[in-house]
């Protein structure tokens, strides 16, 4: 089944997961979300990533991150921002920051899918996809 937000999808799989405690989860996988998992890797919110499959069967699998027991959780909160039906741009002067700083947004700039702290740094505005904390 295709979906009209598979972003929203894979941010979904991932918050209900964690939310029920699994170690890991499979998305279908696509260029755009193999950059998001690469950023929540490099950010630490989650152990690893591989992608499984051949062809056009492709799966993310993603293996969550959890403190010393399985209730204290390393994601707190995910949450889409630009929708399909509502996108949400951010210039390079008003980029947002996620919870003051101890959060990432996740932004689609030409220079590719990077947090804003990254963006920031290179001096771009894009897309805001996601908001991790």
């Amino acid at each position: 089944m295709t979906t009209s937000d598979p972003i929203a999808d894979m941010l979904t799989r991932i918050r209900n997961a964690n939310t029920a405690k699994h170690d890991t989860v499979d998305v279908p996988s696509s260029k755009m979300k193999l950059a998001i998992a690469e950023i929540l890797f490099n950010e630490g919110y989650i152990r690893k990533y591989d992608v499984i499959g051949e062809g056009s069967a492709k799966n993310i699998h993603i293996t969550l991150k959890y403190g010393e027991d399985k209730n204290e959780k390393i994601i707190s909160g995910l949450k889409r921002i630009s929708k399909p039906g509502l996108r949400v741009y951010a210039g390079k002067d008003e980029l947002p920051k996620v919870l003051g700083g101890l959060g990432i947004a996740i932004i689609s700039t030409n220079n590719g899918v990077i947090t804003d702290k990254e963006a920031r740094k290179a001096g771009v505005g894009g897309e805001v996809l996601a908001f991790v904390w």
